[in-house]
Formats: structure tokens, sequence, C-alpha cells
């Protein structure tokens, strides 16, 4: 079992833990995801076609992801 033979125990010195500054993450909300236009609910997000409806894509600068299975979209540039 390591450590030393008989003997002494070394102490075991805890330090401080650091405070997180900021938040972690943002959380989505509900309205931010879906809209209600003549009593029928509309997403405002693309749906992610593995996993099927209730998973939306995350919107990048240049492309959706999906965080359950990892698809992802690639947007094509507009040449100008």
């Amino acid at each position: 079992m390591g450590g030393q033979e008989g003997g002494r125990k070394s102490k075991i010195r805890k330090r401080e833990r650091k405070q997180r500054t900021g938040k972690k993450h943002l959380t989505v909300k509900p309205n931010s995801i879906y809209k209600v236009e003549g009593g029928k609910l509309i997403r405002n997000r693309k749906t992610c076609p593995r996993c099927g409806d209730g998973t939306f894509l995350a919107h990048h600068k240049d492309r959706y992801y999906c965080g359950r299975c990892g698809y992802t979209v690639f947007e094509k540039k507009q040449s100008q």
C-alpha cells in the first residue's frame, strides 16, 4: 500500500477552492425556442434528423450542431 512503512504519517494539506467568476452558461428559455401563433405552437429552431423531434440543433456562426448525437450541418458560404 503506498506511502511510508511505519513511522509518522504524512500530513494532507487542503487548499482553498478558487471562487468561480461569472456564469457557467446561459439557460435556454422556452419562449426563445417556441412561438405561439393562432393557437398553434411553432418551433423557432431546426430539429435533429437523427434524434427526432424534441432535440434542437444549436446555431453557431457557420454551422448547426446537435449536442446529443454530434450531427453537424455546415452552412454554405454566400459569394457576393
